[in-house]
């Protein structure tokens, strides 16, 4: 990552927060941050404050206290929720600052250090950590956003309603409350307009006229609260705070949407309140779909999918309803492939983000893009040309497609998946995406959603900063000076703050409950803690089907476990990473796994270099790592390594400076070769395999890359069109790279290879390699190929579906019953034998005793000798017998002599019977 120059710190500028206020009675400074040429002992610091900002240190010291300095430095226990503050300087307030630390937090407060009456320093404060201090036990309790329940008068006693179920008293009759986090502010009014949309209007709608104010009453755990009547349903509000707001220091007066909205105005102008459990967004289909069976995490086979690419490209799905969440019900093209890969043992499928995002206009009228058929005529002309992304980019913030990792709203459906612009307003939008669910449970899919709660797209008073408007400086992770941390590239979030974790948590619980998926997925999981997705697990286990009309302890978590930032090892707290969740059940990706098959690494200069273990490479090295992989992933597997030639575990095969084997159980560990992210499967052979490679082998390679995944241990994931040769025109970056470069044709006539290159930030560098490809009609797969290629990957769905031998789910059934018997130095780096033998400890699978998984990335067909099996019966799997691959059928055994002959480029697995 490329940090900009930064200039030198100023030792005077309350536009910095150098200091930290870590508890009601005690300050951190930084050593990094005092005057080094000046004695400690000499310093006075003191806290100074001014009510309504303002503040302008001199010399003089202004209003405030002296602070002593504690030798003891910072106790054991703030170290452990500040541990990036080790060595500060520990400052203790007097008894009667830390007594109004909650008053003098609304205006502006200070720490100057002088030397001799001399100010040689001033900064503002950090003060996260103090915020959690003096609210955070209390503040947790409260159920924050717009809650439902009886009027006082009814039913004085009477607990709300959130989340209690659909269809639950006598919605009509039920009033809201509307509460707020903000222990900052000075004053909080919510804005009430009284219109409402026509009922059944399709046309964008914006409340008019001026709204009633009604002030909001606080509370001692820093939370403001207002009661309304049972008319103000379905009616749009805002938040007006009154604050002490930095950098500047002077009071303001913000408006804001509800941090915890769930509905919201066409745009997001605006927060709606909606009840939930309102019958009239609660959709039949939804509401009678059969819940998915509960499943093990290693008996997942995930399909990440993005809800625009499903329908957008579909001729078959009505054109008004393309590229929306009412799309998953219509029997169209997509539809139909889902229930085949269903139908084959396809059981989750992934849904890119449906939160409330900020990258596409939700009106459609708002929103502009290329011509297609423009685009399509340059590519007729040239399809490695340069000005297809010319025009993508030249309105790609303006038209409807990007991934949509950019939170708004984290509590509430996007609004541009609705069927239009009357569609996205309140609980509408709330109803189709429910009736999107509705849809996938009909075909027995787990629903997995992405969640982003690692940052956002804006902080301060941005148009779509929300968090920061509400508790400034609270919610986003700062660096020394007090700005924002971007290494996730927006604005990190710090949910290691209390609050902010209570808003993932809560947002957890709230799409399970009333949206009733199946899982999540973590964005940059990393850059959580680990006790951030204990508490979503908590949270969640606690959900049972007669409380709360769903069983939270069955849905499954996994995510990027990457580390890298400024929580890196650690350095903030312990993170929920790869290798650092043990007994969590919680899953990261395995990126040793991908870059084995694929070859090189994501970052590579050249997306030509580095081959892999499918893409023609021969390094042991990959060998091993393909081999920890299949197996789960554990680090105390017992292999003989192609590399070495000796015996290691799987933590002793090394990925870089990390463990090639890093779970200690294999629902730790998600299996992929692509992703969203990077370039697809297909993209990846084009780069890596010569250009005089076959259609036939590059598709057969893309089987076998599949297989890597499909046959191993672990939770098995694909990328929606791995099994179809999807292509982004070797674009490794598509998020905002609009329709043209994502397209996804489930009729097969075009897998989006040649459509011009991509575009040039992300691609540019490799243009000179990309250009002679894209304009290589021989690399374009015919609709044949395609469907080969796609035969071949129901198959292996269905070996993953009909062997549990394959889905072991526990290590210590795995470092039993799996072996590599052709592992070592006498093995062919390019030949993998996997042996889950099911006479070792007890049986699991009741038809076979044991299975080959067999994976042969040489062209030729090879002989290998297993002696120790030698006199068993082996057969090539009822699914291969079956299946549509003529080639893997002559896959066979010989018990006399324990020979295998396995045919080139082919992915078998044999079962043995007896």
């Amino acid at each position: 990552m490329i940090r900009r120059h930064r200039p030198a710190p100023r030792p005077v500028d309350l536009g910095a927060a150098r200091a930290h206020w870590v508890r009601s009675d005690l300050v951190a400074l930084p050593a990094t941050a005092l005057p080094h040429d000046l004695p400690v002992h000499e310093l006075t610091v003191r806290l100074e404050h001014a009510p309504d900002g303002g503040l302008d240190p001199g010399d003089r010291p202004g209003p405030g206290w002296d602070l002593r300095p504690d030798d003891g430095g910072l106790p054991p226990e703030t170290l452990r929720v500040v541990p990036h503050l080790a060595g500060a300087l520990a400052l203790r307030l007097p008894d009667e600052a830390s007594a109004r630390a909650a008053r003098l937090l609304t205006g502006q407060v200070a720490l100057t250090v002088r030397h001799r009456a001399r100010l040689v320093m001033a900064t503002s404060l950090q003060v996260p950590h103090v915020l959690d201090d003096l609210y955070a036990a209390q503040a947790r309790r409260r159920r924050c956003g717009a809650t439902w329940g009886p009027a006082e008068h009814d039913a004085p006693d009477s607990p709300d309603r959130r989340g209690a179920g659909a269809g639950a008293g006598a919605v009509a009759d039920l009033v809201p409350t509307v509460t707020v986090w903000a222990p900052t502010a000075r004053e909080v009014t919510l804005l009430l307009w009284d219109a409402v949309p026509p009922e059944g209007s399709s046309a964008a709608w914006t409340p008019p006229g001026d709204p009633v104010r009604h002030p909001l009453a606080r509370s001692d755990d820093g939370a403001w609260s207002v009661t309304g009547a049972s008319d103000w349903r379905d009616r749009c509000y805002q938040l007006e705070l009154r604050h002490v707001i930095p950098p500047r220091w002077t009071e303001q007066v913000v408006r804001t949407t509800d941090p915890w909205s769930v509905a919201l105005t066409l745009g997001s102008t605006h927060s709606v309140l909606v009840d939930l459990d309102d019958p009239r967004w609660v959709p039949p289909r939804w509401a009678q779909a059969p819940v998915p069976p509960r499943l093990r995490p290693v008996d997942q086979s995930i399909y990440e999918l993005h809800v625009r690419d499903f329908s957008r490209d579909d001729p078959e799905v009505p054109p008004e309803l393309r590229g929306t969440y009412r799309a998953f019900g219509a029997d169209g093209l997509g539809r139909r492939h889902l229930r085949t890969l269903a139908g084959a043992g396809l059981n989750t499928v992934h849904l890119l983000p449906v939160f409330d995002l900020t990258s596409v206009p939700e009106d459609p009228a708002e929103r502009v893009g290329p011509d297609p058929e423009v685009l399509a005529e340059l590519t007729r002309r040239d399809p490695a040309g340069t000005e297809q992304q010319q025009l993508v980019r030249r309105t790609a913030h303006r038209d409807a497609f990007n991934w949509g990792y950019d939170p708004w709203h984290f509590l509430a459906p996007e609004g541009s998946y609705a069927t239009g612009p009357g569609a996205a307003h309140g609980g509408r939008r709330v109803a189709e995406c429910r009736e999107m669910l509705g849809a996938l449970h009909d075909l027995g899919l787990r629903v997995v959603l992405d969640q982003v709660y690692n940052h956002t797209t804006d902080s301060g008073l941005e148009r779509t900063s929300v968090l920061d408007r509400v508790v400034p400086g609270y919610y986003h992770r700062l660096d020394e000076e007090g700005r924002v941390e971007t290494s996730t590239c927006c604005q990190n979030l710090a949910t290691e703050h209390q609050l902010a974790e209570q808003l993932m948590v809560d947002g957890c619980v709230l799409w399970v409950r009333h949206y009733r998926v199946d899982g999540f997925r973590f964005d940059l999981m990393g850059h959580h803690s680990r006790a951030n997705l204990d508490a979503v697990r908590a949270a969640l286990d606690a959900l049972t089907p007669a409380q709360d009309g769903v069983d939270g302890s069955a849905v499954t978590l996994y995510g990027e476990g990457w580390n890298f930032g400024e929580v890196a090892g650690d350095a903030r707290f312990p993170q929920a990473v790869q290798g650092q969740l043990d007994g969590t059940g919680i899953g990261t990706f395995n990126d040793r796994l991908r870059d084995a098959v694929r070859g090189g690494a994501v970052h590579d200069d050249s997306g030509r270099s580095g081959h892999g273990w499918v893409t023609g490479g021969s390094d042991p090295h990959d060998t091993d790592l393909l081999q920890v992989g299949l197996a789960g992933g554990l680090r105390d597997l017992r292999l003989l390594s192609h590399a070495t030639g000796r015996w290691t575990t799987g933590a002793g095969v090394p990925y870089g400076g990390a463990p090639g084997g890093y779970a200690a159980q294999p629902d730790e560990v998600v299996s992929y070769v692509d992703a969203h992210d990077n370039e697809t499967l297909w993209d990846t052979l084009l780069l890596k395999l010569s250009d005089d490679t076959p259609m036939a082998e590059r598709v057969r390679r893309n089987t076998l890359a599949l297989a890597c995944v499909t046959l191993s241990q672990g939770i098995s994931f694909w990328h929606a069109g791995a099994e179809i040769l999807r292509s982004k025109s070797l674009d490794r970056n598509s998020y905002d790279s609009g329709d043209w470069f994502n397209v996804l044709d489930w009729s097969l006539q075009d897998n989006g290879f040649g459509r011009g290159l991509p575009p040039e930030p992300d691609n540019g560098r490799r243009w000179a390699e990309m250009a002679p490809l894209l304009a290589d009609p021989s690399l374009r797969p015919t609709p044949a190929d395609a469907r080969t290629a796609l035969d071949g990957a129901l198959d292996l769905l269905r070996l993953r579906r009909d062997l549990p031998l394959l889905r072991l789910g526990t290590a210590e059934q795995i470092l039993a019953k799996v072996s590599f018997p052709l592992s070592g130095p006498q093995g062919r780096a390019d030949l993998v034998v996997m042996l889950v033998d099911d006479l070792v400890g007890a049986p699991v699978d009741p038809v076979s005793s044991g299975l080959l998984v067999v994976l042969n990335a040489s062209r030729e067909e090879q002989v290998p000798r297993l002696p120790g099996l030698a006199g068993q019966h082996w057969e090539l799997s009822a699914v291969q017998q079956e299946g549509a691959d003529p080639v893997v059928r002559s896959t066979r055994w010989e018990p006399g002599t324990g020979r295998l002959v396995v045919p080139g480029l082919s992915a078998a697995v044999l079962v043995r019977r007896g």
